[in-house]
């Protein structure tokens, strides 16, 4: 099948992220992907090295309307509510009135484990106005069960996490690792970090963080490497693949947004969520239902809270036992995963039948 991507990048790269590895993975199963992105700046560092099977269209210089005079895709997928050009859904429009199989036309949602996603995954909205008048769009939500769109997830994850030398991987990024416990710092500017540097400084347990490069580096008080039992090692900008295996080296991971909280969830590590924050407050319902899904205990739920600004301190203490209960629930929830669909198989299936 063909597929058009449309991505436009609001901010903290979430949103090309998740497209980019949408297209990957369609790419990687037969299918020829363009990816229509206002801003690919973000790509060069993310991935550097492009992906086989998927062609960038930047949806703001002049080859836009080269690229949409092109043949129309069998998928149109509208990334987060980011509305097409009109001239595009024109041409879109113009192939779904040509012989053969109609085309899809996709609205792929946010992720979040509300209860509404149950009930609107996969709902038609009928399009009666300007070029695409006639067609029919469907809502795609990604999320955690069943009766969802589930999550983005490689074909073959296990078995590259089951190859991974982490030692190995450090040693390339320049991380002086002495058997310390590793720590993933990828954070906004949440209200506790210092009152988390302090729990690490002062640990009987020797901790090394590892601080990646942007808002979490900027977020992080100056001071030198070393403070009492805490070592910092600031990271370059990584890749997605290795933004993957620092999930996968470390022993505690802090994320933040939606891509690297499937990430988080995939690497199977005890892990802390800074949720999107929102004006209105409504990311702490968001917050909550995802809690619930997972099946945190009270410490978990007690240390998102506080992470998020939510409820009033102090953090837990990051004990060994109590990381050994997050372990024990992240694997179960990562398990229950597992189980299900992803979410490329369930939309290749989804066109499938809708077409």
């Amino acid at each position: 099948m063909r597929w058009d991507i449309f991505c436009r990048v609001i901010d903290n790269w979430g949103d090309v992220g998740v497209c980019w590895r949408l297209a990957c993975e369609l790419a990687s199963r037969g299918d020829t992907v363009r990816l229509w992105i206002d801003d690919a700046s973000a790509l060069r560092w993310m991935a550097p090295d492009g992906c086989p099977g998927v062609t960038l269209v930047d949806w703001s210089d002049e080859g836009t309307a080269a690229a949409a005079a092109q043949t129309a895709p069998d998928v149109l997928i509208e990334a987060f509510g980011c509305e097409p050009a009109p001239d595009l859904i024109a041409r879109f429009a113009q192939r779904a009135t040509a012989p053969g199989a109609p085309p899809s036309w996709i609205n792929l949602e946010y992720l979040s484990a509300e209860p509404y996603v149950e009930r609107l995954h996969r709902l038609p909205s009928p399009i009666f106005k300007g070029p695409g008048a006639g067609l029919t769009r469907h809502f795609f939500y990604p999320g955690f069960t069943p009766a969802t769109g589930g999550l983005l997830r490689e074909a073959d994850i296990d078995g590259r996490q089951a190859g991974f030398d982490r030692a190995a991987w450090l040693a390339q990024h320049g991380v002086a690792w002495n058997g310390e416990r590793l720590v993933t710092l990828f954070c906004y500017e949440p209200p506790a970090l210092p009152e988390l540097l302090a729990q690490f400084e002062t640990a009987a347990q020797p901790t090394r963080l590892l601080v990646t490069a942007g808002r979490a580096a900027s977020a992080l008080p100056p001071g030198p490497e070393h403070r009492g039992a805490l070592s910092i090692s600031w990271l370059p900008q990584l890749p997605q693949a290795g933004f993957d295996r620092l999930l996968w080296s470390c022993a505690l991971n802090f994320v933040r947004g939606e891509d690297s909280l499937v990430r988080a969830l995939w690497a199977g590590e005890p892990f802390i969520w800074q949720i999107y924050p929102q004006d209105d407050d409504v990311h702490h319902a968001k917050l909550e239902a995802f809690l619930t899904w997972l099946g945190a205990p009270a410490s978990l739920h007690d240390f998102h809270r506080v992470w998020n600004g939510i409820a009033p301190g102090p953090l837990p203490e990051l004990t060994d036992s109590r990381m050994a209960e997050w372990r024990d629930v992240v694997q179960a929830a990562r398990a229950r995963l597992l189980a299900q669909d992803d979410l490329v198989t369930q939309l290749r299936r989804f066109v499938g039948q809708s077409g």
